[in-house]
Parts: C-alpha cells; structure tokens; sequence
C-alpha cells in the first residue's frame, strides 16, 4: 500500500528564544528536523513532504532527503491548517503517516507499527501514558476503552487533565478519508486554531475505528520546545548511545560524559575517557585508548594507537588516518589529510596538516608539518615548520627517510631534504639538501664588544 509522509515543520519555537528555526537546532550534531527525515528514509514512502512556515526558506536550505518537497503555511493556524497546506501533494489511495519535525527520535520500527496499525482503513494514533502528561492533549476513552477523541491541554477540564494517556502528536490516517475530515475543520476552540486532533470525533462519528499504537521508549517522542528540553534530551539520547557502544564492549570512563554526534565504529578493547567528542563518521581499532577531553572527527585511528587528552583531530572530508601502535598529543592537532603511518609520535603542541609521515617519524614539540611528505624513522625538531604557502599556492615538502631535522629550522617548500640528511638547528632551508650530509643556512653569530643596550630617556 502507498505511503505518504507529511512532516509538520512550520512552528516559529518561540520559547526557543532564538533567530534560528525550532527544527533546525542540533540534537547530536544534526537538526531535529534532519533526524526525522533519516528515520523516514528506511520507511519506502512513495512521497515526503515537510511543510514549513517560520523560517520556511532556511529550513527549505537546510535539509535534504530523496523525494522531499516541501510546502508552505502561512499564516499559521494550528496543526490542522497544516495538514490542509500539503492536501495538493498528497495521493487519494494508501496511508498518510504524519510525523513532527521537533520530535527527532521516532524509531523507524514504531513508524512502522504506527502504518500497520492504520492498515489504511482505520485511524491509527500513536500514544503514551505519562506520569506527568502537562502540555500534552488528552486521550479520551469509552468506558469500554475505545478512543473517543483527543482534548488539548489548553481546551481540557480539570478532570481531563488527570488523564496520563497522551497523544503524541503522530498518527497515521488512510488518504481519502484524512482529505474529507481535513475539509471539515472548524477553529471554534480557545486558541482559534484548526485542530488535526478534531478528525478523531469525525473518525468516531463515520464509525471509523480508531485504535492507538505505543513507541517502544517515552524518548522516541520527547519533543523540543526550549533550550532546557533540547539539553535534556541531548543527555537522554548521548546515554543511549554510550549505553550501546558498552555493550559492544567499549570502556567508557564515564557514559555520562561521553558525546556522539555522528557514528563511531570500535573494535575490541577501546578504552575512551572522559569528555571526548565524536563527530561525523569515526573508526577505532583494536585496542585504541583514547584521552580525556579529546574531539575526533572524520578519522581512522589504527590497533593499538594512544590519543593523548586534549588531542584534536578533525578530518573533515579528507579524513585524517592514524597508524597502527601512533603515539598522538597531548594537545596535538591533527587536520585534513593528516596521513599517519605505524609508531609515528606527534607530540605536545605540534600540528599536521595535508602530510603522510612513514613509519616510525617522529615530531614531538612545538612544530608545523602542512603539504609534507616525512620518511621513516625522521625525527622533527622542537620550534620547526614547514613554510609550505607563498601567498598564492601551496607547495610541497618531502623528507626522506631517516632525516634529522634541528630545532627551530624553517623549511621553505619545495623542497626536498635527501634521505639521512642532518639540517642544523636555526636553519632556514630554501634549497634541497643533500642525502646523508650537515646542512646549515644561518647568519653568522656576531659580538660585539662595549655594545649597551639603549636606555630610556630621563626627564
């Protein structure tokens, strides 16, 4: 049966007490709206359409999914005036599953439930029974259990309002029958608002059933309203996350202080300490041990290697590789397309940029390796850098094997320093240097003399 999606993605968020879109805040390192759409993308629905109003052409930029279109409510007035707004975009035949764009964590399973349970014959509504249901509208029940209806928070009674069963502000509806009932709408309520929620009298009053699904966890249909519900849910959902990478069999120091904002992948005996961030797609090898306070994006660090803490690692989309049994950090800086092989040290304050350094090299303090190309076993003294920008373009260093490089040498690119090559410290090197010879290119040092510093004036 055919599916149609419509995702409600036009609220303003006032208690949000920001410029940007409600549904474009960051839950994970993506936005809410962009978390549903990745759940719907596994659903096989013929069509999705994200309606959209506040802050309608940034959400429009901002997000994109196979067989999205969007549509417009403006002015809004209410959930049901929604709906009315994506009526052209939808088919006569199949299923509408309806979904909110700031309820980010919907599993794709219970949309499924949710789908099956409509079976495009009956109202199918998604429901959860809350110790604390404020805000939330109000399933209302025949004696006998069947559903009634929905009454908003604002619009129930005080006996209503002890009701614990609430709507979640999802359901799923057969197509020809949501079109008629939308038709039908009337915003005589406290708000003047068209309310979705009113199609379950007209469902009940047609004889059409209506029956309610349940999600499988009360996070799956958290909501975000303001900053503290956002950070609330970041920590519900980081503690899931971290929950399954434990029971994978990863060490987290502390789950509470553990973040993920995109996938990590680790193999056996990880070991990962406080404070670290995750970001974008990250692989961890066998027994990988990871620093305190460290950010890792984008990156394939190897077996055995150890990120120090405060290391900061961001492959962007180059990615950035870390060899097998590589010391890195603390407080290194490993950027796009930092290429490191087996048993190589980067050290405290030392940064690498767009370089491969081979087996076994090492810079341990204080430098700069960008557009490099480092040997084996090359040891890179304390203070060097390599001067790889003109002011126009990049050009590129190669170090060969086995090269000591002094402390303080400026390596001015391109250039190349021949394999078992000494460069003397305080070097600037602006021509290649000779395999398995002492290089030096530095002033003469000169005293002199009587020579006083000057003095400052005395009035």
């Amino acid at each position: 049966m055919a599916l149609d999606v419509v995702i409600m993605a036009a609220g303003k968020g006032t208690r949000m007490k920001s410029s940007r879109p409600k549904v474009l805040h960051a839950l994970a390192g993506r936005s809410l709206l962009q978390h549903v759409l990745q759940t719907v993308a596994s659903l096989g629905a013929r069509r999705i359409v994200t309606i959209t109003g506040h802050g309608a052409e940034q959400v429009e930029a901002a997000v994109q999914a196979p067989g999205l279109q969007f549509v417009r409510q403006m002015p809004q007035l209410g959930t049901g005036h929604a709906v009315q707004q994506a009526v052209p975009a939808l088919g006569d035949d199949g299923t509408v599953l309806i979904l909110n764009g700031d309820v980010p964590l919907i599993e794709a399973a219970t949309a499924r439930a949710l789908v099956d349970a409509c079976g495009g014959q009956r109202l199918a509504l998604l429901t959860l029974e809350l110790d604390d249901a404020t805000g939330y509208g109000r399933i209302v029940r025949r004696v006998d259990g069947g559903i009634l209806g929905i009454v908003e928070h604002k619009d129930a009674s005080p006996e209503q309002r002890q009701i614990r069963e609430i709507y979640t502000g999802m359901m799923a509806v057969p197509s020809a029958l949501l079109k008629r009932w939308l038709s039908q709408l009337k915003n005589d309520n406290a708000q003047g608002e068209y309310y979705l929620t009113d199609i379950v009298a007209m469902a009940v009053a047609d004889g059409v059933p209506v029956v309610a699904a349940h999600p499988g966890s009360e996070i799956e249909v958290l909501g975000v309203n303001s900053p503290v519900q956002l950070a609330d849910l970041e920590r519900r959902y980081q503690r899931r996350l971290a929950e399954q990478q434990m029971e994978a069999g990863v060490r987290l120091a502390d789950p509470a202080r553990f973040d993920l904002r995109g996938t990590l992948e680790c193999g056996m005996d990880v070991e990962i300490d406080v404070g670290c961030i995750f970001e974008g797609h990250v692989v961890l090898g066998d027994g990988v041990r990871i620093g305190a306070h460290c950010v890792v994006k984008n990156a394939v660090i190897s077996a055995g290697a150890v990120i120090h803490p405060y290391t900061h690692i961001d492959g962007e989309k180059q990615g950035a590789k870390v060899g097998e049994g590589a010391l890195i950090g603390p407080f290194a800086r490993l950027r796009p397309g930092a290429d490191l092989g087996p048993e190589v040290h980067i050290g405290n304050f030392v940064e690498v940029k767009n370089s491969t350094l081979a087996k076994g090299a090492k810079a341990n303090h204080l430098a700069y390796l960008g557009d490099a190309t480092v040997g084996e076993r090359v040891n890179y003294g304390a203070g060097s850098i390599t001067a790889n920008y003109d002011g126009a373009n990049k050009h590129r260093t190669v170090i060969e094997a086995d090269v000591h490089v002094g402390s303080n040498c400026v390596l001015v690119a391109p250039v190349t320093l021949g394999a078992g090559a000494t460069i003397g410290g305080g070097s600037t090197i602006a021509k290649n240097a000779p395999a398995g010879e002492l290089t030096v290119a530095r002033a003469k040092q000169v005293s002199r003399p009587g020579w006083q510093r000057p003095k400052k004036a005395t009035r």
